[in-house]
């Protein structure tokens, strides 16, 4: 073999392993984005999941969670594997690159799946969920969420403030008179929900269903994106070490005479 081609070869060789160190830099960005887009999920969110009859959402984001832990580890590991220049090592990376990319390209379509089904499911489940478990026993979960939900998003029901007519809640002696619930009241304190009138009480139109379908669909939005997007770098990434661990191959084989 010609010493040109043999140095083009080397040049090559260096150029993938500068490469292979800037892309581990952005995988930790990216792993560290991923990471935080999960939690922040759970957590600016977590009082509206009981009001969910599917556990996609949720799911979504641990997948996200896993995905963003898995990405800090094995971007360390790939800056050790391309310092050593271990072939053995870049394999592990690259089939852990492998499978972050699955995992995130799972967590990516399971939030796209779920985006388009979400106003189905909330018109099917939300109004039955309020109204049955409002301030019932054991349903203390549902009653914050439902309370947290009118005060947040400035809405009354599920459609409208007519849905709480047939809640188990306020058909109840429970309920002291009350026509709606007290988190309805544009300002709030003990038994102002007797009174159902738009000045005392809010009046979205579309109700609390279009305000939490529109907030919920936004995070589904982040959610898909930032998976398929951080996947997409996964697989670049994967070429790359394979190109990598390739090059060093032959590198092994021209040192032992082989080629």
């Amino acid at each position: 073999m010609s010493s040109a081609y043999k140095d083009g070869e080397d040049w090559l060789t260096v150029c993938l392993k500068y490469l292979l160190f800037v892309f581990n830099s952005l995988f930790w960005v990216g792993g560290a984005g991923v990471l935080g887009v999960g939690v922040w999920t759970l957590v600016e969110k977590s009082e509206f999941l009981s009001l969910l009859a599917s556990s996609t959402f949720t799911v979504s984001a641990y997948i996200l969670i896993l995905a963003g832990g898995l990405v800090v580890v094995t971007g360390f590991l790939g800056c050790c594997a391309v310092i050593r220049e271990q072939r053995s090592c870049l394999s592990t990376y690259f089939f852990c690159l492998l499978l972050i990319f699955l995992i995130e390209l799972v967590a990516g379509v399971l939030a796209y799946v779920y985006y388009q089904r979400l106003s189905e499911e909330l018109k099917q489940h939300l109004k039955q969920t309020m109204t049955d478990n409002y301030a019932q026993p054991g349903k203390e979960a549902i009653t914050l969420a439902v309370d947290k939900l009118q005060q947040d998003f400035k809405c009354c029901g599920s459609d409208n403030h007519q849905d709480w007519t047939t809640s188990v809640y306020i058909t109840s002696k429970h309920a002291r008179g009350r026509l709606v619930p007290d988190s309805c009241c544009k300002s709030m304190m003990p038994d102002c929900g007797v009174r159902d009138h738009p000045s005392n009480i809010y009046n979205v139109e579309g109700g609390c269903i279009t305000k939490l379908e529109q907030f919920l669909a936004q995070h589904l939005l982040v959610i898909g994106a930032v998976g398929v997007g951080v996947a997409c770098l996964q697989l670049a990434g994967a070429v790359l070490t394979a190109c990598f661990i390739y090059l060093l191959y032959k590198e092994e084989l021209e040192d032992s005479g082989t080629l």
